[in-house]
């Protein structure tokens, strides 16, 4: 059984794949998992592969939902993104996006940040 929590995330995830699919994009995967690494979102847009990690929160009082995907989350999503890559052969521009949801009782807002971080090499 999900908690709240969990039901919270799955609601704000297909949310955030409805709002690409919106927006032009193709989904490809949604909760790709590898190992211990996830991606929320693997899409086609704009002739780019796109990461997307979704953050949803009920509320902003303790930050934006971005806010915190920290750089370990971020090494995790270039880790799963190579390896995504790797066995699927792809040859596109990569980018990676944050989807940030806020999602109570009557307000839903949707925040896509574009390029919101970039490998570190």
């Amino acid at each position: 059984m999900e908690t709240a929590k969990q039901e919270k995330g799955k609601k704000g995830e297909q949310m955030a794949a409805d709002y690409l699919r919106s927006k032009g994009y193709q989904i490809l995967e949604t909760n790709w998992r590898m190992g211990h690494l996830e991606v929320d979102i693997i899409a086609i847009g704009n002739n780019m592969l796109v990461f997307v990690e979704v953050k949803t929160r009920a509320t902003n009082a303790f930050g934006e939902p971005e806010v915190f995907v920290d750089l370990a989350k971020q090494r995790h999503l270039i880790r799963a993104a190579n390896i995504y890559i790797g066995k699927n052969g792809i040859d596109k521009e990569v980018r990676f996006d944050i989807i940030s949801v806020i999602l109570n009782e009557g307000v839903k807002s949707i925040k896509h940040i574009e390029d919101a971080f970039k490998p570190r090499w």
